[in-house]
C-alpha cells in the first residue's frame, strides 16, 4: 500500500509556490507513475506518448490552483485517467479507419509484451501480464490502477478518486475486473497448454487469434465446463501476489527530456501548446523501440492479516513430480529397506531424502502399523490466525500463520469449506525449519477424498463443485500428525477453495488412539488410519517444506528442501 512520504506534501508547497526546481522534481518522480497507467489502459498505443505529455502539461500548469497538497497524487492519477478517456472518445472515430490504412498494432509490441520483456517476466506473472490483453477498455483502466496499488503506487483513496467513485464502490469494481483478469488467466493458460484440449480447439475454431473481451467470455466458457481445461488452474497465484513488487516501466528517454523541458518553464502557462509540440518532437518515436528499465522497486503486500514484504526476484520454477512413494503402513514385521549407503569420500545425511508423494488409500478395514514412540517434551503453538476451533489456532484466511516450536507430536486438521467457496487450491506450505520435522501418521477416521454421502465428499459436492489438489500433492486426511524437535511455521495459502487449519500439540497416546480407532461409520470413522513413521530419519517430511524463508510461502517448490545448511 503506498505511503505518502512528508517530502512530496513539501515538494508540491514548493511547486505551487512557482519553485521550478520543485515542479521539476514532482514531473521527474511521478512520470513513471502516469507512463505505466496510461500505457496500460491504452495497451501501448503509439498514442501514449501524446496521453502523457498532455497530462504532465495539464499538471505543471495547475499545480498552482491545487488546493490540499495531499491530494496532489489523486489529483496526478485522475488527470492521466481522463485524458486516457479523452483520447479514447476523440480516437473511437478515426482508429478503426486506421488500423484498416496502417495494418492492426503488433501483438508483440503492446504494453503487456513491453512489460513481459523489459521486467523478464515469466511463469504466472508472464501469464497475467498477457492476460491483461483479453479485458475491454474500462477493465483496462481499473487493472491499470490496482496495478499500481499493488504496487505500492497509489493508495485505495487515489484509486477511488481516479475513478470517480468512493472507495466502496471502487473496491466493487476492482473485485469485477479481478474475476475478468482470472477468467482471462485461465483462458491464457488453456490455450497454452502443451496437449491442447479438442473441446478448446473445437470452441476457438472461429477464433481469428487476437485476444478480445468476447472472446474471453466464449473460451472461458469452456474452460469452466471442462476438467481437463480446470485442472490447468489448480496452481494459479492470486495476481496481486504476483504483481506485489514488480518495478515499473521506465519512462523512455526521449519523452523525458521533453517533459522536463515543459517543467522547466513552467512559469509560463500561455506557452502550453508550443512546449507540448517541443515535447513530442522530443519523444520522437514509438512505444515499440522506446528503451525501457526497471525501477528498483519493493513492496508490502497485506493479505488475509499478514504482511508479505515482496522484491523483484525471478517467479520459481512450477513443482516437479513427486518424490518416490513412502512407506506405508505394512505389517511390523515386514522388512523394511536398508539406508542408502554412504560413499567412503562424501558423508550423506539420510535426512530429507524421503519426501511424501502420492499415494493410494489403505484398505478401510486394514489396522495401522505400530507407530514408533519418539521422545516428546512440550509443544507450543503461536502466530496469525482467525480464531480457536475445539480449542486449537485456527488459520481461517489466506496469510495467516502459525509457528510451532519444541519437542513432541502435534496434530493439523483440515476443514475444507467447499459450501462457502470453491476454487483454485494452493497447498499449505511449511517455510522456516529449524530442526527435524516428521510427517508420521495420518488419520480423523478418513480421507478428506471419502464419501460422506453419496456424490458428496469433505472435498465438495456436484452442486457446489469440488476442491482439486495441484498435481504432485498428497491428499490429504482430516487429521495429519507430525512429530517436531525445532521450529517450523505452517502457512495457509487458501486462493480459491475457503480452507480452515487448525493445529494442536498431540501425546503419542492421542497420535495412537485416533488412527488406531475401528471403522464405525455411525461416527463418522470410515477407515483405520495410517502409520507413515519409520521410527528414525527415513520417515517421510512432510510435502512443501523448506528451511528459507520466502517472501511469498505459496511459491515453496512441491520437492521439499530440507538438507541441512
Amino acid at each position: 500500500m503506498y505511503a505518502r512520504p512528508t517530502y512530496e506534501v513539501e515538494t508540491v508547497l514548493a511547486a505551487r509556490a512557482g519553485d521550478r526546481g520543485a515542479i521539476d522534481e514532482l514531473v521527474r518522480s511521478h512520470l513513471p507513475l502516469v507512463y505505466n497507467i496510461a500505457g496500460r489502459a491504452m495497451n501501448g498505443h503509439p498514442d501514449v506518448d501524446d496521453v502523457v505529455q498532455e497530462t504532465m502539461a495539464r499538471v505543471v500548469t495547475g499545480v498552482s490552483g491545487l488546493r490540499d497538497p495531499e491530494s496532489f497524487r489523486s489529483w496526478l492519477v485522475a488527470i492521466a485517467l481522463n485524458q486516457v478517456r479523452e483520447w479514447r472518445q476523440a480516437a473511437s472515430v478515426t482508429l478503426a479507419a486506421l488500423d484498416e490504412a496502417l495494418g492492426m498494432p503488433d501483438a508483440g509490441a503492446d504494453f503487456a509484451a513491453v512489460t513481459i520483456t523489459r521486467l523478464g517476466l515469466s511463469g504466472q506473472r508472464k501469464e497475467t501480464a498477457e492476460a491483461a490483453r483479453w479485458l475491454d477498455a474500462d477493465d483496462r483502466e481499473v487493472l491499470a490502477l490496482w496495478w499500481m496499488e499493488v504496487a505500492g503506487e497509489l493508495a485505495r483513496a487515489d484509486l477511488a478518486a481516479a475513478l470517480g467513485e468512493n472507495e466502496r464502490h471502487a473496491a466493487v469494481r476492482v473485485q469485477r475486473t479481478k474475476r475478468r483478469l482470472e477468467s482471462a488467466r485461465a483462458v491464457v493458460r488453456a490455450l497454452a497448454a502443451q496437449q491442447g484440449c479438442p473441446g478448446l480447439g473445437a470452441a476457438a475454431a472461429s477464433w481469428s487469434g487476437v485476444p478480445s473481451d468476447l472472446w474471453r467470455k466464449r473460451l472461458f466458457r469452456h474452460v469452466r465446463e471442462c476438467q481437463a481445461c480446470t485442472e490447468q488452474m489448480s496452481d494459479l497465484v492470486p495476481a496481486e501476489r504476483l504483481l506485489a513488487g514488480l518495478g515499473l516501466v521506465a519512462v523512455p528517454a526521449g519523452l523525458a527530456a521533453g517533459l522536463l523541458e515543459i517543467a522547466r518553464t513552467a512559469a509560463a502557462p500561455a506557452l502550453k501548446a508550443g512546449l507540448l509540440a517541443k515535447g513530442k518532437a522530443a519523444a520522437g518515436s514509438l512505444l515499440a523501440s522506446k528503451p525501457v528499465a526497471v525501477t528498483a522497486a519493493g513492496a508490502t503486500l497485506i493479505a488475509g492479516g499478514a504482511v508479505v514484504v515482496q522484491s523483484i526476484r525471478p517467479e520459481p520454477a512450477p513443482p516437479r513430480a513427486a518424490a518416490p512413494a513412502i512407506a506405508t503402513s505394512a505389517p511390523a514385521s515386514a522388512p523394511r529397506s536398508p539406508s542408502p549407503s554412504p560413499t567412503r569420500t562424501r558423508r550423506v545425511n539420510p535426512y530429507g531424502r524421503t519426501v511424501d508423494a502420492v499415494d493410494q488409500a489403505p484398505p478401510r478395514n486394514r489396522p495401522p502399523a505400530p507407530l514408533p514412540r519418539r521422545r516428546a517434551g512440550t509443544v507450543t503453538v503461536d502466530g496469525t490466525y482467525g480464531h480457536a476451533r475445539f480449542g486449537a489456532p485456527t488459520m481461517t484466511h489466506r496469510g495467516e500463520r502459525l509457528t510451532i516450536t519444541g519437542k513432541g507430536y502435534f496434530q493439523v486438521r483440515w476443514g475444507i469449506l467447499y459450501r462457502n467457496r470453491v476454487g483454485p487450491f494452493p497447498p499449505a506450505t511449511w517455510t522456516g525449519l529449524k530442526g527435524k520435522l516428521f510427517h508420521v501418521a495420518s488419520g480423523g477416521g478418513r480421507r478428506m477424498d471419502d464419501e460422506q454421502a453419496p456424490g458428496v465428499t469433505w472435498m465438495g459436492s456436484p452442486e457446489t463443485g469440488f476442491a482439486r489438489l495441484p498435481r504432485g500433492q498428497q491428499q490429504m486426511w482430516q487429521n495429519e500428525f507430525y512429530y517436531l524437535d525445532g521450529a517450523v511455521t505452517l502457512h495457509n495459502n487458501e486462493s480459491g477453495t475457503d480452507v480452515d487449519l487448525s493445529v494442536a500439540p498431540k501425546t503419542w497416546r492421542e497420535v495412537w488412539a485416533d488412527i488406531s480407532a475401528r471403522p464405525d461409520p455411525a461416527k463418522s470413522i470410515l477407515r483405520y488410519g495410517l502409520t507413515r513413521d519409520t521410527g528414525d530419519d527415513r520417515a517421510p517430511v512432510p510435502q512443501y517444506l523448506t528451511r528459507a524463508r520466502p517472501a511469498d510461502p505459496a511459491q515453496v517448490p512441491q520437492r521439499s528442501r530440507v538438507t541441512p545448511r
